[in-house]
């Protein structure tokens, strides 16, 4: 496999399970079909597309890989019939999964596109968090919920932040791409999921 062909794969994935997360929310509000696409589609592109659109990097990433718009949209079609077929209970918590792969996979990617681009280090990692958080915040906002990555306090865009550095330092120490990547994203998923199932919480804001 050519490091090319890798980093696109990585790319599938993340978009595959940030979808899903779109469609189990969507499909938990009771949205028709069009809602679940639309859904499902800003979750998955969002945060690529406010990316490529900081970093002037033309054309978008899923207008250069258009068949997995295609995808997206067959995805987004079938899952909520696979649902009732299945009978499968769509929790709150059933997004929290995919949503944490999506965010490793994404943050790794946007960073690593950024660095590639010659930008800072910093800037590529908040590259990386926009690339990974937007999205889940449209979905939230779409739904007409408070974006969950904001009033949850459970890590999330803190966890993206420090694993996009994680990214930058093995990129730095010349570590090959593909097992920087998986480094990266593999972290972001771990921590975030220890998050979840141990209930970490950041400090609360409070003013009194």
């Amino acid at each position: 496999m050519t490091l090319n062909t890798f980093v696109i794969a990585l790319e599938v994935l993340g978009v595959i399970a940030f979808a899903l997360s779109g469609v189990i929310e969507a499909a938990r509000k009771h949205f028709d079909l069009v809602g679940v696409v639309m859904v499902s589609f800003v979750t998955a592109f969002g945060g690529g597309t406010l990316r490529d659109v900081l970093l002037e990097r033309k054309p978008f990433f899923w207008v250069e890989q258009e068949f997995w718009v295609w995808a997206l949209i067959g995805l987004a079609v079938a899952l909520p019939f696979f649902f009732r077929a299945r009978h499968m209970e769509l929790t709150e918590r059933a997004i929290l999964v995919p949503d944490a792969i999506g965010l490793g996979i994404f943050t790794a990617g946007g960073t690593h596109i950024a660095l590639e681009l010659g930008s800072s280090p910093l800037v590529s990692v908040l590259m990386g968090v926009i690339t990974a958080v937007v999205g889940g915040v449209f979905r939230d906002v779409l739904v007409n919920e408070v974006p969950r990555a904001f009033h949850d306090h459970q890590p999330y865009a803190v966890v993206a932040f420090a694993g996009g550095w994680v990214v930058v330092a093995l990129d730095a120490l010349a570590v090959p791409t593909s097992i920087t990547l998986l480094v990266g994203s593999g972290l972001i998923i771990l921590v975030r999921l220890l998050a979840i199932k141990f209930g970490w919480e950041l400090k609360r804001w409070r003013f009194l």
